[in-house]
C-alpha cells in the first residue's frame, strides 16, 4: 500500500512525491484552512474578537512583490497555495521528519500545535514584515487570533493525515 505510516514517516523517511501524497496533502490542507477560516471569520468574531482577513495579507504579500493583488489573487494564494500545498509541505517534509530526528516518535498533538505555533511566526511575524505591514500586526487583536487560528491549523491538518492514515490501515 502506498499510504504515509506513521512508522514510515517517524523513522525518517520523507513520504513519496507522488499523487496519493498530492492527494493527502489536499485533503487534510482543505479541512485544516477551512477550521482555520471557521475560527477566523466566524467564531472569534461572533465572540467579540477580531475577523481574520487572510486573503488581505496575501493580497498586501503579492502587491509589494510587484504581482498582481486582487481578491481573487488574494483568496487563490491564501486558500491554495498556502492552505492546500504550502502549510502541508511544510509538515509532512520538513516539519514532521525534523521532529522524529530530534524527539523521536511522540503523540502527534504536540507537534502539530508546535507546527502551528511556527506557522503564526512565519506568517505574521515574517510575511506581514515583508508584505509591508507592522511586524507581528502590532499585536493587537487580530494577531492574537491568527495564533489560535494557525495552531488549529497545524492540529486539524495532522488530525486528518492520521484519521486517512488510519482508514487505510497503515
Amino acid at each position: 500500500m502506498n499510504t504515509i505510516s506513521s512508522q514510515r514517516q517517524y523513522a525518517g523517511v520523507l513520504p513519496a512525491l507522488n499523487f496519493h501524497t498530492l492527494g493527502l496533502m489536499f485533503i487534510a490542507g482543505f479541512f485544516a484552512t477551512n477550521a482555520f477560516d471557521l475560527w477566523g471569520q466566524m467564531i472569534s468574531p461572533a465572540l467579540g474578537f477580531a475577523t481574520l482577513s487572510p486573503h488581505g495579507l496575501a493580497k498586501s504579500l503579492l502587491g509589494s512583490l510587484g504581482l498582481p493583488k486582487g481578491d481573487f489573487a488574494g483568496y487563490f494564494v491564501h486558500f491554495y497555495v498556502v492552505g492546500l500545498i504550502g502549510y502541508p509541505i511544510g509538515w509532512m517534509f520538513i516539519f514532521a521528519p525534523l521532529w522524529q530526528r530530534v524527539f523521536g516518535t511522540t503523540h502527534w498533538l504536540l507537534p502539530s500545535a508546535i507546527y502551528g505555533f511556527g506557522l503564526w511566526v512565519f506568517a505574521i511575524g515574517g510575511i506581514t514584515s515583508v508584505a509591508g505591514l507592522p511586524f507581528f500586526l502590532n499585536f493587537t487583536g487580530i494577531a492574537w487570533v491568527a495564533l489560535v487560528g494557525h495552531v488549529l491549523y497545524g492540529i486539524v491538518l495532522v488530525a486528518v493525515l492520521k484519521l486517512i492514515e488510519r482508514s487505510q490501515g497503515a
